[in-house]
């Protein structure tokens, strides 16, 4: 028979194991408060997740009608926040109605505290006068509130605005692309940061919305316009923010005081591209510095320890720059670009230890993946499209990545890779030798009848779990297998129209997806 302090001890222990649990079941969920996940590499550390889809897809929990802009949603602490622009030219979808016209351009107006309102009378009259085909231009009363980059702070859980800051644009894509921010807001406990198509770099109170200050690169640096406007998303190292703003001579990449929007170093420039051979071009030519480069690209800067020092990895639009986040100082280079003009790196850095991955998907670029010497000052290539062609003319590059970043997994690369939508394929690729382990077919005809392929798309890892976003508006979930694809569930999601090109992001088991005319929230929680 057991004594009383030792059932009181057992009561003690049960109670404790019963608290545990209840701790373990409220754990705090991740929060996406960067471009590409907490560390930066599309993955999520919450568990839950579901396997499979119900019949008509995963709950919704909201759907927002938003302006243009191919920036990923951020989240922080129920923050929502979504970077857009609210333009005079609406962009008319298959399920609108005057109602929903006219109840989503006055929410807008609300949000831009302007007092003008949009009528049944004045909503006929600018269908009537509007001259482009698919588009409603606005009369001049309530056009004049708009085309500006507006930054929405939303509740998480439900998608009403907390709070709005706006400013005016003028950008204009001269390929025909939307005309919305690229970039994705960069939050911390108490500040948003965004880097606007046009190169306006803001710091707002995360709270309030109110500006704390603001850089205008482009006027500030001498920047030579880029193809498809500003697409590095900048990041924080302790209290520097390091951003791709491309200015020459030597302002390629610069660190701003996060606190108070001071430049603190400035780097990548003439000084280190002049002269440099261009590696896998005919003869390799040096390159010749002319003062009218670009040199910012659209994949977003890297932080991470190498050898037991903290480096920045910026894939410019010349090639792979490593550096010293907290002086600026070059490490080395690779040169790593495409023979024509008409192209850019827009796939993030990967690094796996002492080795760095990068890829691009024009013109037969491919990819490499180099071994970082102990004292930085240089690499061994351990693979590369470039090396392998040397060999056979007629290599296929293994993986060619446009604007995705791929996820890596027990030393495996998951990826879209294909430049346009006729070479999209969907791969797994080992990291250390750059061999295909399956490959499935994901190409699709934007002018032709409707698909049920992904295209090319952007992934989340969560659980064990590869959650997909193809460009066309299907949604998946992939088990994460190095021997074949296995498709656990797949949804087209109906208001997700082509092309989705904006990274999903995963918050308390939401995942968060916007297209070029909605913000969307699923649950993908297995049970609440």
């Amino acid at each position: 028979m057991p004594y009383p302090h030792q059932n009181q001890r057992r009561r003690i222990l049960k109670n404790a194991f019963a608290v545990l649990l209840l701790l373990c079941a409220a754990a705090p969920a991740d929060d996406w408060p960067r471009f590409l996940g907490p560390a930066g590499n599309n993955v999520s550390n919450e568990k839950g997740i579901l396997d499979a889809f119900p019949k008509g897809g995963p709950p919704q929990i909201f759907s927002r009608r938003i302006g243009t802009g191919y920036s990923a949603p951020s989240i922080r602490d129920g923050k929502l926040v979504v970077f857009h622009r609210v333009s005079k030219l609406y962009k008319v979808e298959e399920t609108d109605t005057p109602a929903l016209v006219i109840k989503h351009i006055n929410g807008e107006l609300a949000a831009l505290k302007a007092k003008e309102r949009l009528t049944d009378a004045s909503l006929k009259a600018a269908i009537q006068t509007t001259r482009r085909r698919g588009f409603i231009e606005w009369p001049k009363a309530i056009a004049r509130h708009l085309d500006v980059e507006a930054i929405d702070c939303l509740d998480a859980k439900t998608g009403k605005l907390i709070w709005r800051h706006a400013y005016p644009t003028t950008y204009e894509d001269p390929y025909g692309y939307n005309n919305g921010p690229r970039c994705a807001p960069l939050l911390t406990k108490d500040r948003c940061y965004t880097f606007g198509a046009e190169g306006v770099l803001l710091c707002l109170d995360l709270k309030t919305g109110k500006q704390i200050w603001r850089r205008d690169t482009h006027k500030d640096f001498k920047v030579n316009t880029n193809f498809f406007g500003v697409g590095s998303t900048p990041v924080l190292e302790g209290n520097l923010l390091l951003t791709m703003v491309g200015g020459q001579p030597e302002s390629g990449m610069v660190a701003f005081n996060a606190q108070t929007g001071k430049t603190v170093w400035q780097s990548v420039g003439k000084t280190i591209w002049h002269k440099t051979p261009k590696l896998g071009w005919p003869g390799e030519p040096l390159m010749d510095w002319l003062g009218a480069e670009k040199l910012a690209s659209y994949a977003s800067p890297i932080i991470a320890t190498v050898h037991g020092k903290r480096v920045a990895f910026c894939l410019m639009r010349q090639g792979l720059v490593a550096l010293d986040p907290k002086t600026g100082k070059v490490h080395f280079k690779r040169w790593f670009r495409a023979r024509s003009n008409e192209s850019v790196n827009a796939s993030n850095p990967v690094v796996i230890g002492d080795q760095v991955f990068c890829s691009s998907a024009y013109y037969g670029e491919g990819a490499f993946v180099l071994k970082i010497k102990p004292d930085l000052s240089g690499y061994s290539e351990v693979w590369s499209t470039l090396k392998r062609r040397t060999k056979d003319r007629r290599h296929e590059e293994v993986i060619g990545l446009h604007w995705m970043t791929p996820i890596v997994h027990e030393g495996n690369l998951y990826a879209f890779s294909g430049r346009n939508e006729p070479d999209g394929r969907f791969r797994c690729v080992t990291f250390a030798t750059g061999k295909i382990l399956w490959d499935q077919d994901e190409a699709w005809n934007k002018y032709g009848p409707p698909t049920n392929k992904y295209g090319r798309g952007s992934l989340i890892q969560a659980d064990g779990k590869l959650i997909v976003l193809g460009e066309t508006g299907k949604l998946g979930i992939f088990a994460l297998n190095a021997k074949k694809p296995t498709e656990l569930a797949a949804y087209q999601v109906p208001q997700l129209r082509p092309p989705c090109w904006a990274a999903p992001a995963m918050a308390d088991r939401r995942v968060y997806l916007r297209s070029e005319t909605h913000l969307m929230c699923f649950d993908f929680a297995k049970t609440r």
